[in-house]
């Protein structure tokens, strides 16, 4: 008899099954950068948008100052991004990324050509996957559920 409680069949458990997997996938290569996946994704976004504030690249991340700044410390100790106030808001500190954070950009550029083929999967099928947890997390980020709710009929 099946009751909806077996392990297999939850979504919560092949989102954290996936994302351990392929947080595993990514550790080696970059390793070899010398940063670890949260800084990874920290140099992304410096890459992509520029100079950004702690706020900012805060927001894009989804992550609050007090899981950011040690990240910063880190990246910062290791000369790939420079913290300043802003001239404007001494409130804001502006990340930059320095010239030994630009060189690792280009080392950087084979990675997601690297972890797409460890998938294993087609292109097309990695991007609707993107697409699909993209709106999955848009859905459930909008929604609280309350004990009281009643089950989907």
């Amino acid at each position: 008899m099946t009751t909806g409680l077996e392990l297999e069949k939850q979504v919560c458990f092949a989102l954290y099954s996936a994302t351990r997997a392929v947080t595993q996938l990514y550790r080696p290569v970059l390793d070899a950068l010398g940063l670890t996946y949260p800084q990874y994704l920290v140099m992304l976004v410096l890459w992509e948008r520029g100079p950004v504030t702690v706020k900012q690249l805060g927001e894009a991340l989804e992550l609050d100052s007090g899981t950011l700044s040690p990240l910063l410390r880190r990246l910062a100790a290791h000369g790939h991004v420079r913290r300043e106030r802003s001239t404007s808001d001494q409130r804001s500190v502006l990340i930059h990324v320095t010239d030994t954070g630009a060189a690792l950009r280009t080392r950087a550029t084979s990675v997601p050509r690297r972890i797409a083929g460890a998938t294993g999967m087609e292109l097309v099928e990695l991007e609707a996957l993107r697409q699909n947890l993209t709106r999955l997390t848009e859905a459930v980020s909008a929604r609280t559920l309350t004990p009281e709710e009643e089950e989907p009929t």
